[in-house]
């Protein structure tokens, strides 16, 4: 054991994963690079696969097929004590009879007892819970509790920390609070660390890349931002976010027909000739202040106000029946005016969807 806060995180690479139970494929040729000191988060619904993911790499499930990589040694077939890893659970798994300094050098075996009480006081300050070595789990907080699963994990220094939906159980603003401390700590410490959630906004918040998945398979990986701004599948656009649709056909290289409507569309938009555009609520420019390409009439429908924003939902004149939303600040709203407004659909915000 190392008396230093932590080991450099390795990178970690999975080539080709295939998981079956029975005739169900959990997991269908995943492979994903994640790089030295990263955050990744697998995100995607229940049952997509992401958390069966983690297993294979904890060693917890065996995978059918493909290897697994923890720097440059080959982790396919060790077992989970080998693998050089810290893991912390949904339920944070603490013994409720050993106390928190007891729970967090658990892990420490063939350690002598000075220096397990020297690393377990290191990871007491990481976790800002100086001061609380001596009680017991049900004497905690929820916050606090998750606080002394990850110092168990972290205090053997693994090159990977993986965690299993661990702000699930959490109040959304203590899960917003640990979540910003938890990113800053990894950011600190430079572990190489996989996360799994169903949690979109968590996924946003703490990643440096995230892996979207449905059905076993990964269908995006990339940057936050990336995956928001160009998703690259309709799941994608729809699991992340909100969006519109709108049903078109092509009909130049630059333009798109939706109902009677003729929208241009950027020279990045996609090249399908029919299909769906896609568009955020919030890049729709309601009631301009200076022209804009394809403006049309719309009617509003509802008007719903959600603190910092509004959300708007209309129907554009030439296509009745088509209920679309929109987002604008609370401050942008005594300028709707009438139920009848004009909308833009910038061209830069039109994604083509085969």
């Amino acid at each position: 054991m190392t008396t230093a806060l932590n080991n450099p995180g390795a990178p970690m690479r999975v080539r080709g994963i295939q998981k079956r139970f029975g005739a169900f494929t959990a997991l269908d040729n995943v492979s994903l690079d994640v790089a030295a000191g990263e955050l990744v988060c697998l995100l995607g619904p229940s049952g997509c696969g992401k958390t069966t993911l983690l297993r294979c790499i904890a060693g917890l499930e065996r995978q059918d097929s493909g290897e697994l990589y923890l720097g440059e040694r080959d982790v396919s077939l060790l077992p989970p004590q080998a693998r050089d890893y810290g893991i912390l659970f949904q339920s944070y798994a603490l013994f409720p009879n050993l106390t928190v300094e007891a729970n967090i050098g658990y892990g420490l075996t063939g350690s002598g007892r000075d220096e397990v009480r020297q690393r377990v006081g290191q990871m007491l300050e990481l976790v800002d819970l100086v001061g609380s070595e001596k009680k017991y789990p049900g004497q905690l907080s929820g916050g606090q509790q998750q606080r002394v699963a990850l110092a168990r994990a972290l205090a053997p220094a693994p090159s990977l920390l993986l965690l299993d939906e661990p702000m699930s159980a959490l109040d959304a603003r203590v899960r917003e609070h640990l979540c910003t401390e938890l990113r800053q700590l990894q950011r600190r410490l430079g572990v190489t660390t996989l996360m799994v959630t169903h949690n979109q906004d968590e996924a946003m918040l703490m990643a440096d890349r995230i892996a979207v998945m449905n059905n076993g398979k990964v269908e995006q990986y990339a940057t936050p931002q990336a995956i928001y701004d160009r998703p690259a599948t309709p799941f994608v656009a729809e699991f992340v976010g909100q969006g519109n649709w709108l049903p078109f056909s092509r009909n130049s290289a630059s333009h798109a027909q939706v109902g009677g409507l003729n929208l241009r569309l950027a020279d990045d938009a996609g090249v399908a000739t029919s299909g769906r555009l896609f568009c955020r609520p919030e890049a729709i420019s309601v009631n301009p202040p200076v022209h804009e390409e394809n403006l049309f009439p719309a009617k509003v429908r509802e008007i719903t106000f959600l603190g910092n924003r509004c959300r708007m939902s209309f129907e554009l004149e030439h296509l009745p029946g088509h209920p679309l939303l929109a987002e604008l600040a609370p401050e942008a709203m005594p300028r709707l005016g009438a139920q009848h407004i004009w909308v833009a659909l910038p061209p830069r915000s039109l994604q083509v969807f085969a």
